[in-house]
């Protein structure tokens, strides 16, 4: 599998972990998604808010790459978080709305990229101000594995509240090969 091809798959990977979360996360009352859980991001929807705003960041910094991607156009028109606690969406329906439109455009992005853009490096400046000069396609593996990270976080509060995401493994979506 190329690299390009493992990003569409991450890309569609997000998707679909994004939508079973999402409903499974609808199963519970506005008051227990909110609720503080003692995690990083205190409750489900300030994970979930944490998700789309590092999103939100990572997506305005990779538009900002030579190849003005135009699926990122609309990163652009978004403010940029100021905070990577801050929420973004107070209620559940919306947040769920805005994730699929999310989704939509990192799903157009990653299979507008070529091999030659992975191989950028790509000049930014963390939430802190900080400089920072990285590989490209080691920045796009870092944006699909944060991602993963805080699913995994929402999907043991969720859990505890005994709601069953099921399978969220990227093996179910690697496709099977010929045997060599």
């Amino acid at each position: 599998m190329s690299r390009l091809d493992h990003i569409i798959l991450m890309a569609s990977y997000n998707t679909e972990m994004n939508a079973k979360l999402y409903a499974a996360a609808a199963q519970i009352s506005a008051e227990e998604i909110q609720a503080d859980k003692g995690a990083y991001f205190t409750s489900i929807l300030g994970t979930l808010n944490h998700i789309v705003v590092a999103d939100t960041v990572w997506l305005k910094r990779f538009a900002a790459h030579p190849s003005q991607h135009l699926s990122l156009a609309p990163m652009q028109a978004l403010p940029s978080p100021e905070r990577l606690d801050q929420l973004l969406f107070t209620d559940l329906p919306s947040l769920t709305e805005h994730r699929h439109w999310l989704d939509g455009v990192i799903n157009a992005w990653a299979k507008s990229l070529t091999e030659a853009d992975l191989s950028h490096v790509l000049h930014y400046a963390n939430m802190k101000g900080i400089a920072a000069n990285k590989n490209f396609f080691s920045l796009v593996m870092h944006f699909f594995n944060h991602q993963t990270h805080h699913r995994g976080q929402a999907t043991t509060l969720l859990s505890q509240q005994g709601i069953d995401v099921g399978v969220t493994d990227l093996l179910e979506l690697i496709p099977n090969q010929a045997a060599e």
